[in-house]
């Protein structure tokens, strides 16, 4: 049976995704929900065979990749979905994959300059055009501060400013991000879209520059250089551009601190007074007087995966959608571990989240179909950029302007049951709502992201549907363990990320306690049958970077927000 809540207030109270006011006297419909019946034989089974060595790392493009996607059809057929995308299982997702090489120095020159940077120590750069060659060439360089344009909350670096041509230093994450609370023009401590590198890119193609030089710093970039040096050199995939596809700078990159600091003092500026100033309302791009020039050749290769999609069906309104979405691939061959192991299996990251999709599945459908319908997305290519969940978005099988909100699942991890759930992006929706009801009926608490400038919110595959203006939930496995409290689960969290994440010991054990992830699975049960079962349109919060997205798109849709 269920109940049907309304959760009025200010801080709840339903957006109407631009067909209504935001009144607090109208309010998010929240059903009161039962728990599923959820297998946990499913999540050993799934994890167990996807993660095994004949899957060899389900790699895109590869013959892994052949496997996973059968595996996966044949577990949501048996699940009682149906084809997702007008009788297929699968949507072809187009990839290129571009490598770099043989890269000249950046030569930053000027008047009494004439610097010669090396690639890899002292920077790094990428083209997202398929180019066989790219040249930049006598680029004249301006400091951009933090390179965020942002209406909605009175900011604008580029102000008055014309970048054509021109190669733009733009300082990494927020504003605000030094500060203690959560409080600040761009969240406080928080970090925004507008921190994020692939913002900072895309707003530098928009304004029409011809490069992008990020000033790397290691904790608000919350990762060190030989991070940057090693996610930026090498192959790099990307989903193939479609006609009318946005413009793109000629080259993107990163530039160490002390490069910063050397190119700023040759144009008589100083990084850090730069960016004090940068931090205030106001700020005015200043023009360094130098240029840049780099030339490399790239290598093109052109191939195709696949993500899977499974729905089920709603019973009264078949055409609003709400999303369960995980990621099947992962690495495939990797550096060797010191037994000779070279098989990245990605056991927990992420077979555990895509066997979370087969068993919710099958729950789902166990307790009949709900209200709307339910879209089970098996998303490729995250490890590579989020790229299958990218396509998705600017390629939707169902209208997004239909589809109500969703919860991405991306790695379960194995440590006992918890008090607690990790949230990412709190505040951010008013799925907020939703998830606080869950919790509730669950008997646990969210704690906030503990390492909210490092910008988690935008680095899975919820992000592609929130870039679109679609609400999506990224909740964490707690770490408040029943047995051991916080020491303990952070002692399993740091035992897996420095043993075994993205490295070939990511492997199933048959000795794992799925207890705690069995109560996670509970959670996204409620959560996606809470939304099918509603007649609410939660939307993103008043001042939410993605708040004026939605509403855009609902106002010029037919029909659902």
């Amino acid at each position: 049976m269920i109940k049907h809540a309304l959760i009025a207030g200010v801080a709840l109270a339903l957006a109407g995704c631009g067909s209504m006011d935001d009144s607090a006297s109208q309010a998010l419909d929240i059903p009161e929900i039962a728990p599923g019946d959820l297998s946990e034989q499913t999540m050993k089974d799934v994890t167990r065979m996807l993660s095994s060595d004949e899957f060899a790392g389900r790699m895109p493009g590869s013959v892994g990749e052949e496997k996973t996607v059968a595996y996966l059809i044949e577990q949501f057929q048996a699940a009682g979905l149906e084809p997702g995308n007008k009788g297929s299982w699968t949507q072809d997702v187009p990839l290129v994959e571009i490598t770099g090489k043989d890269y000249a120095p950046l030569t930053i020159t000027g008047a009494d300059t004439d610097l010669k940077l090396t690639y890899s120590t002292d920077w790094v750069g990428v083209t997202y055009r398929e180019d066989a060659a790219t040249k930049l060439a006598d680029s004249e360089m301006v400091f951009v501060g933090y390179g965020i344009n942002a209406p909605e909350r009175g900011w604008n670096d580029y102000e008055g400013l014309d970048v054509k041509g021109k190669t733009v230093v733009i300082l990494v994450n927020d504003p605000d991000w030094e500060t203690a609370g959560l409080e600040g023009t761009f969240n406080g401590r928080a970090m925004t879209y507008y921190g994020r590198w692939t913002y900072k890119y895309e707003e530098a193609a928009r304004q029409g520059a011809a490069g992008a030089l990020i000033v790397h710093d290691t904790e608000p970039a919350s990762y060190g250089w030989n991070v940057v040096e090693s996610s930026w050199s090498g192959p790099q995939a990307y989903p193939q551009r479609g006609e009318n596809a946005p413009q793109l700078t000629q080259m993107n990159g990163w530039i160490t601190n002390d490069a910063a600091r050397t190119i700023l003092k040759a144009a008589d500026q100083d990084l850090d007074e730069l960016t004090a100033l940068a931090k205030k309302k106001g700020f005015k791009a200043v023009p360094l007087g130098l240029k840049a020039s780099t030339s490399f050749k790239n290598d093109i290769r052109s191939y195709a995966s696949k993500n899977v999609i499974g729905i089920l069906p709603g019973s009264g309104a078949p055409d609003e959608y709400v999303f369960y979405t995980a990621h099947w691939d992962h690495l495939g061959q990797c550096t060797p571990a010191p037994d000779g192991d070279d098989i990245c299996n990605g056991a927990i990251d992420n077979a555990t989240g895509t066997a979370a999709l087969v068993a919710l599945a099958q729950a789902q459908k166990k307790a009949g179909a709900p209200r709307r319908s339910l879209v089970f997305l098996a998303v490729t290519a995250e490890e590579q950029g989020l790229l299958g969940a990218y396509y998705y978005a600017a390629n939707p099988i169902f209208p997004l302007a239909q589809t109500v909100g969703g919860v991405n699942m991306d790695a379960f991890l194995i440590a006992g049951p918890a008090k607690d759930v990790t949230v990412v992006g709190p505040g951010k929706s008013q799925l907020d709502a939703y998830l606080t009801s869950a919790l509730v009926a669950d008997g646990r608490v969210a704690t906030p992201n503990p390492n909210p400038e490092a910008g988690y919110y935008y680095r899975s595959d919820h992000f592609a549907f929130a870039q679109k203006g679609v609400p999506m939930l990224y909740v964490d496995g707690g770490e408040d363990l029943v047995e051991g409290g916080r020491e303990a689960g952070e002692k399993i969290s740091k035992d897996y990320r420095d043993n075994r994440y993205h490295g070939p010991k990511d492997e199933y054990d048959e000795s794992w306690d799925w207890s705690g992830v069995m109560a996670d699975l509970q959670l996204y049960y409620r959560l996606g049958r809470m939304m099918a079962m509603s007649k609410s349109w939660p939307n993103w919060n008043e001042g939410d970077e993605f708040r004026a997205i939605r509403d855009e798109a609902c106002a010029a849709a037919d029909k659902g927000c």
